[in-house]
């Protein structure tokens, strides 16, 4: 994460913007007077994340939802008391 300051980001702003655009940057920020003041992020930073389906699949036991629900009563009477 590069911290550039403002003239340097004003003279070099299409090469910043490649940057995060092609993931070689995963953001950069921008500082003035030495201090950060702005955060040049892609526009689909949170769209990069994938979530793979089934990944744990075969890492727990099968079960039915009556045996999933088994033991409900027991942890209703834990969290009011009964």
């Amino acid at each position: 994460m590069p911290v550039v300051n403002m003239l340097e980001a004003k003279t070099r702003l299409s090469q910043l913007v490649a940057a995060v655009e092609d993931g070689s940057e995963s953001e950069i920020i921008i500082a003035r007077n030495g201090k950060p003041a702005a955060k040049l992020v892609p526009m689909d930073a949170k769209e990069k994340h994938v979530r793979k389906l089934g990944q744990f699949e075969g890492m727990f036991p099968s079960m039915t939802l009556e045996e999933f629900d088994a033991d409900n009563d027991e942890i209703a009477k834990m969290f009011y008391g009964e």
